[in-house]
Parts: structure tokens; sequence; C-alpha cells
């Protein structure tokens, strides 16, 4: 596994098992045990996990994802350290950067910021850039369904168009609160926001951000 996706990895199992299986999460109606067997599935059943993007397999999804939060709740945290299995995709190291970090970064923050004693967490320079790297890359992916414009914008000026809608609201912040935002945490991404007051209120409630 690659440095990043690895690190974030075993930050997540050790968050999950921190707070413990009923513990809440960002995630709606899901509370550590669910987000665990969510993560587990997506990595060890691909048959089921493209449920998350075909409604049709979406029973399936369910099905499995119960199956695997029936396990022991020790057994999930172990599962999601040691990896996904060698026939998985996410075995493959391009992929399991590509696809892992940024996932398991925001999955960690849905189980941090759900807790009413979180603290935010330091973001090295280097994790910063390879979030802000992949964010360019799909912001108008996650963007796509914006009510209003959407612009990212970093502190030093960078920016990249999630949306070219009008009137355009420009969210300022790091890549891991950006990234946040975009996956549809809008709530406790801390960001700015600039742009007219009503565009502001309409992205700041928008369902649709993120896949």
């Amino acid at each position: 596994m690659s440095t990043h996706a690895k690190r974030e990895r075993l930050l997540l199992a050790d968050l999950l098992e921190a707070v413990g299986p009923d513990a809440p999460t960002l995630c709606e109606g899901w509370n550590t045990r669910d987000l665990a067997a969510h993560v587990v599935t997506r990595e060890r059943r691909t048959d089921a996990a493209a449920g998350m993007l075909i409604k049709q397999l979406a029973a399936r999804l369910e099905r499995v994802m119960a199956e695997f939060a029936e396990k022991p709740y020790e057994e999930l945290i172990q599962l999601i350290r040691t990896g996904p299995p060698r026939f998985s995709p996410f075995a493959l190291k391009q992929i399991d950067e590509a696809s892992n970090a940024a996932e398991f970064y925001i999955h960690a923050e849905d189980v941090r910021r759900a807790q009413p004693d979180w603290t935010p967490r330091e973001i090295d320079p280097v994790f910063a850039n390879f979030l802000w790297s992949g964010l360019e890359r799909t912001a108008r992916l996650m963007g796509r369904k914006a009510p209003v414009g959407l612009v990212l914008r970093r502190p030093d000026g960078r920016t990249v168009v999630a949306n070219r809608g009008t009137p355009v609201v420009t969210v300022t912040g790091e890549p891991s609160e950006l990234l946040l935002f975009a996956y549809g945490r809008q709530s406790v991404a801390d960001v700015e926001q600039d742009g007219e007051k009503d565009a502001i209120a309409k992205l700041h409630e928008a369902k649709q951000l993120g896949i």
C-alpha cells in the first residue's frame, strides 16, 4: 500500500476503535459500526459496492453491508487495518493511493467531527498538496449538481472551478477543508464563503454535493 493511503487507513482504524461501535458519524443514519461495514464492503465485496452508484444493485449492497455489520466490531477494525485482499482492485498501489487516501481521510473526519469534544487535525503540507491535486481532478464531478456556481480556492490563491453556474460562490480554505466541503460536509468544513447571501445559503444546504 502507498504512503498516504496506508497512513490514512491506520488512522481511520485507530479512530473507529477508540470511539467504539455505537458512536455517531456525519454519515446520515450510520453509526461507527455501519461506517466500518461500509469500508470493508467497498474493499472486499466490489460486486456489492457497485450499488453505491447503480440503483439496481442498491439492495444487494445493503444486504452485504448488513452481513458485515453483524460481525464482531473488533473483526471489522482488523479487516480495515489489514487492507484489501489480493483480488481486490484496491490491492494495486496506484488504485489504493488514488481511491483510498482521500476516502479514508474523509471518513475519519466523519467520525472525528461527529464527536462532541473533537479537535482539528493538523495536515502536513505534502498531504495537503496531494489532496488538492485530487480535488483539481474531481471538482467538476463533485460540484456538478451544485445549485449555484462554485469556485474552490486555497489561501494562496490557487483555484479550481467546481461548477460554472451563476451566481458564483467562492469557497476558501485549506485543501483538506475544501475536500470535505466538496464531498457534502459543508456544515463542518472550516472555510469562508464569498458571494450573494442567498447563494451561500443554497450552497450550504445543498444535498447534491459529492457523489
